[in-house]
């Protein structure tokens, strides 16, 4: 016959249970990254249009260019380190449940940013509009509003809810400042640095203590 469950026992049981769904899996290197250089350098970018036009910088046509595809060569650099250093963690360090529903989140938040990105890159070039195309960055912060608000709902960290309520108000600004080249830059600039740039550092150091002390 087995034995009546105890107040103590059933504590233990609940404990086990939330350790299964929270657990102290570290954040994947790749995500930090992703958020941390893109938030850099992407964020120096904007910096650099904002420059542009308000006549601080006149580089010419070439140089720009350069610079420009320099942004995305180095990103591509930095996350290929990353995704190295992750896969020498090998599987170990996959992380509970809760983890992995976070990872799941912003994996299935860049699927629908790629598509995004088509979508308006197309219309964009199909009606010779480039503020079509400039409407895709609401969207992409409206989506990672939302994978954060998930990330928040799984971790209960006050950051995370501040990342998301914040890019839902960049995204808004982003949606609204469309035609108006100096704010929407301005607008842009300052969301990659707060919420992709410093969150990213956040996740980073996290990831840096896991793989420490794996």
């Amino acid at each position: 016959m087995p034995a009546k469950p105890t107040p103590q026992s059933a504590e233990a049981d609940l404990a086990f249970m939330r350790s299964i769904v929270e657990g102290g899996g570290r954040t994947p290197m790749t995500l930090a990254i992703c958020y941390l250089a893109g938030g850099l350098l992407y964020g120096l970018q904007c910096l650099f249009h904002v420059g542009q036009v308000i006549g601080l910088i006149r580089w010419p046509e070439p140089a720009n260019l350069a610079f420009v595809v320099g942004i995305t060569v180095a990103f591509l650099a930095v996350l290929t380190w990353a995704i190295l250093t992750d896969r020498k963690g090998g599987s170990a360090h996959r992380g509970p449940t809760g983890v992995r529903m976070m990872n799941a989140a912003f994996s299935a938040t860049g699927m629908a940013n790629t598509a995004v990105i088509i979508v308006f890159a197309v219309g964009a070039m199909r009606d010779k509009d480039f503020a079509i195309w400039l409407y895709y960055a609401a969207i992409v912060f409206a989506l990672q509003a939302a994978a954060w608000y998930v990330a928040w709902m799984l971790k209960k960290k006050g950051w995370m809810l501040a990342t998301a309520l914040g890019g839902w108000l960049a995204a808004v600004a982003l949606g609204v400042t469309v035609r108006e080249p100096t704010i929407y830059l301005g607008v842009c600039t300052v969301a990659l640095f707060l919420l992709f740039a410093l969150p990213g550092w956040i996740m980073f150091r996290d990831a840096r203590a896991g793989l420490k002390a794996g």
